[in-house]
Order: C-alpha cells, then structure tokens, then sequence
C-alpha cells in the first residue's frame, strides 16, 4: 500500500457509508434537521480519512461554507440566472454557483439537427 492511498475495497466501503449517511440524512430531515446535519459531517469525515471524493449525486446536497445538509424550499433555494444554477443557503446566506452550459449547447445542438433531419425529409 502506498504512502497515503487506501486500497479499492476501503474506498468502495467508504463510498457506500457515504450514500447510506446522505440518503438517511435526506429521509430524517423533515423530522430533525440537526440529525441530517450530523450525517453530513459524519459522510464529510469519512471523505476525509479514506481520501475519497463524496459521490457526485450528493456533492451538492450539501452547503459548501457552513456543511449543513440543504433540502431545496426548506433551508435552500434554487435559482436559475443567466446560465447557472444558484443555490442559496438560509442558513449562512452562501450561494453556489453551478454552470449548465454544456447541457443548454447540447439542447440546441440537438434541436438544430432535428430540424435539418425534418427538412431533408420535406424535400
């Protein structure tokens, strides 16, 4: 094992931990926010210690600046504002700010080749 890495298996383990902990931290909280708060930081140490990175479909449930976990309409806020998604956080007032613009080049790159197909057709 080299110095600083962690063998497959470990990091396979970790990442599971960290699904199970985002997706119990998702389940709870509606019933108590500070018990999914906790499961954030516990996923957060567990991403530290085996030097992993958390998995992509949790990396934004999260608030970068203050590590509580964010539920959109109850202690967060999704925006979209020219090309970007902003995400707000009511709890320490941060906004993320995400790209989208690879998707919107790919929707119209994609509705430009349905027309020139619907043409070539026509004629």
């Amino acid at each position: 094992m080299r110095r600083g890495r962690r063998p497959k298996w470990m990091i396979d383990i970790a990442h599971e931990r960290m699904n199970i902990l985002f997706s119990m931290a998702k389940n709870e909280f509606s019933n108590n926010p500070d018990r999914s708060h906790r499961y954030v930081s516990l996923a957060r140490k567990i991403s530290k210690k085996y030097n992993t990175k958390i998995p992509d479909n949790w990396r934004r449930s999260y608030c970068k600046n203050c590590y509580k976990f964010l539920y959109p309409s109850k202690n967060s806020s999704v925006r979209l504002f020219n090309g970007e998604v902003n995400i707000k956080c009511h709890e320490c007032n941060q906004i993320m700010k995400i790209p989208y613009k690879k998707e919107k080049k790919e929707k119209r790159r994609a509705k430009i080749e349905y027309y020139t197909i619907k043409k070539r057709n026509d004629e």
